[in-house]
């Protein structure tokens, strides 16, 4: 995340000449050797042009995009070797996509973009800060941007309630946001993503490497999801589930009934009480119960269209991230102003 192995100063200085060309310390003020964050892909440099710029400079480890392939593959050989997923589950699908995704990551030209994607469709939103990119600084394996003084998202834990009540409701306001209105979703919801301004109050958004466009009917599928959802209109609830691929025809109606069912408890969690309270663990644990249920009966999910696979790993982020700051959020009212 942030405390990773670090290049040796020798590599680092060849990765920078090979980018920014010989002699580049000197068109810069300050560049701090040490990096103040070191994660998978690569690690982050404090730096100020001579001109008075601060900024962050993003540096990708050389090599790792040559390697991507062989260990995505060796993952999934160990993965396959465990023995733990059903059999008849197909795996393959979702490694393509896992490789397909961590290349993505690895474009910072694309991520680059993305950053300045963001940065204009909230530009506006004064509850988010996103980082303005520095072209000039930039290149294919280096993506500089402004350093914004912030601190971990997760010290929001130790603010008071309406501070992380505030934090949460605003993190799920701009995921809809994405999902409803930008066709555009950041769907890595890593902590290390999200970090916090306390003297402004405001949310830093971090690394867009894993922005996606969606599709043009997620968006309205998951409307008449969620509308059947809150409404309680099961009948509705099991036709947007088909639509969007959690249920398939080849699955048994005992299996069809339990996923629904725990699609139903959601909601009725959400609609208990206006504000649902992200501290109350029960929901997290009966919906575990009822998973491990599925998988000894012996389950075997539906292949996903990675639109919804993608999407469902950033609601589940923001459902941990709630859960951590233990908010409550008006989710119903959020939900509302979209369907």
């Amino acid at each position: 995340r942030d405390d990773a192995h670090v290049m040796p100063p020798k590599q680092l200085k060849t990765v920078l000449n090979a980018q920014w060309g010989e002699g580049w310390l000197a068109r810069l003020k300050r560049f701090d050797v040490r990096p103040v964050a070191a994660a998978s892909i690569g690690q982050v440099h404090r730096a100020q042009t001579k001109d008075g710029r601060d900024l962050a400079i993003k540096v990708q480890y050389p090599g790792v995009a040559g390697s991507i392939d062989s260990d995505v593959k060796n993952v999934g050989a160990l993965i396959k070797m465990t023995g733990l997923l059903p059999s008849g589950f197909a795996l393959d699908p979702y490694l393509e996509e896992a490789r397909k995704q961590l290349h993505a990551e690895t474009d910072y030209g694309a991520e680059g973009a993305a950053l300045a994607g963001f940065g204009a469709l909230l530009a506006d939103d004064a509850r988010f800060v996103v980082p303005s990119g520095h072209s000039d600084w930039s290149g294919p394996q280096i993506l500089a941007m402004d350093f914004v003084e912030s601190t971990p998202i997760e010290d929001v834990e130790g603010a008071d309630h309406a501070t992380r009540d505030r934090v949460s409701h605003d993190l799920f306001d701009l995921m809809l946001r994405e999902l409803f209105d930008f066709g555009l979703m950041q769907t890595d919801p890593n902590f290390a993503n999200y970090r916090y301004r306390a003297d402004t109050g405001q949310i830093v958004l971090l690394d867009f490497g894993a922005s996606r466009t969606l599709g043009a009917d997620v968006g309205d599928v998951y409307r008449a999801l969620m509308r059947a959802g809150l409404s309680r209109d099961r009948a509705g609830l099991i036709e947007c589930a088909r639509k969007i691929g959690f249920l398939s025809d080849d699955l048994s109606s005992d299996h069809t009934d339990q996923i629904v069912t725990m699609m139903e408890m959601v909601f009725g969690a959400l609609t208990q009480a206006r504000v649902y309270d992200f501290g109350d663990t029960s929901l997290a644990k009966a919906l575990q119960s009822k998973g491990a249920a599925l998988a000894k009966d012996g389950f075997i999910p539906p292949p996903l269209p990675m639109d919804a696979l993608f999407l469902q790993r950033k609601f589940a982020g923001m459902f941990l991230l709630a859960a951590r700051l233990r908010a409550r959020v008006g989710v119903v009212s959020l939900i509302e102003k979209w369907i």
